[in-house]
């Protein structure tokens, strides 16, 4: 498969978690779900591309009854659970949620041991093997901060081999959670060597900024481009999505009519995760980047309209 070609086997990689909505108060009745940031894109991204892609999720989960739940969603919605690896003395990670009148989130969480940590280890050695039958390899940089460092290193190395040898195409999306990383310096050192190898990029400005302490959008673009970035959106919230795409006029590179004034938002959860599904399910069917980029807006904003990561299947419609 070339880069250009509609890719057939998305390999979403990362950490899936129980999620307790607590709601807005106390009155609120708890409701348990589930979510993780690339496992929120690869269900809507298997939903929107239907039988034109296979799309799998990569991570470990425990043996715990949460974890099979966790398995029964995704196989409920037609996503590959074959590459799943379970750990014997580790359990699927928890956190609670939430929200203000406005939508916006706050989170807790228990993560620390969470059977995902052990990710790409098999006894005490790495074993990538997982990944070696992907087209594409999705992953986001809470992928990479629950990994230990030598892992780390050694999947980006790999992944950049595999875009080599089997002209994999990597998607990233630099989803910076200051909590998961040891140091900004180690996150800033990690996230660069991860954009290097990157084929499609889906940074939101907001976290560019935190994690490099860019100035203003000019300068997130620009340092995205020196890393030879070409392909991919730049989320910027209201503003709307930006193609990294320099060599299109700029007319192309944004979306033809951003009208949020209808959008209702109940809960931003997974707001970013939407977005690069449905932008990437119009780019690996052919799309050109204005579509891709519409594509991906009007998948957000169904979401950010429901409470939760994921809508339900019967509300999808």
């Amino acid at each position: 498969m070339s880069r250009s070609e509609p890719a057939s086997r998305i390999y979403c990689v990362g950490e899936a978690m129980a999620e307790l909505m607590l709601g807005d108060s106390e009155d609120y009745p708890p409701a348990l779900g589930f979510a993780g940031d690339t496992m929120n894109t690869a269900l809507y991204l298997n939903r929107l591309m239907g039988d034109t892609a296979s799309v799998s999720y990569v991570t470990v989960l425990g043996r715990d009854p949460l974890s099979a739940r966790l398995v029964r969603l995704l196989e409920s919605e037609s996503v590959d659970t074959s590459l799943i690896q379970y750990s014997d003395d580790r359990l699927i990670g928890l956190y609670a949620i939430t929200t203000d009148q406005s939508g916006e989130r706050s989170f807790s969480y228990w993560r620390s041991q969470s059977a995902a940590r052990t990710l790409f280890k098999k006894d005490s050695a790495m074993d990538f093997t997982q990944l070696s039958d992907a087209n594409v390899v999705y992953l986001s940089a809470i992928s990479l901060a629950i990994l230990p460092a030598s892992i780390r290193s050694a999947l980006l190395e790999e992944l950049d081999k595999l875009r080599a040898e089997n002209q994999l195409t990597v998607v990233f999306d630099s989803n910076y959670r200051p909590a998961l990383w040891e140091s900004q310096a180690q996150a800033q050192s990690i996230v660069s060597a991860a954009w290097e190898i990157t084929d499609i990029a889906l940074p939101s400005v907001d976290d560019e900024q935190m994690l490099f302490d860019d100035k203003d959008e000019t300068a997130v673009i620009a340092r995205l481009h020196s890393y030879g970035i070409k392909r991919g959106a730049l989320k910027r919230g209201a503003s709307g999505p930006l193609s990294l795409n320099a060599e299109l006029a700029q007319s192309a590179r944004t979306i033809t009519s951003l009208d949020n004034s209808a959008v209702q938002v109940v809960d931003t959860t997974a707001a970013g995760d939407s977005f690069n599904a449905g932008y990437l399910s119009a780019i690996l069917t052919g799309a050109d980047d204005q579509a891709a980029l519409q594509a991906g807006h009007d998948c957000s904003v169904r979401v950010i309209g429901h409470a939760g990561a994921i809508i339900p299947l019967d509300a999808w419609g």
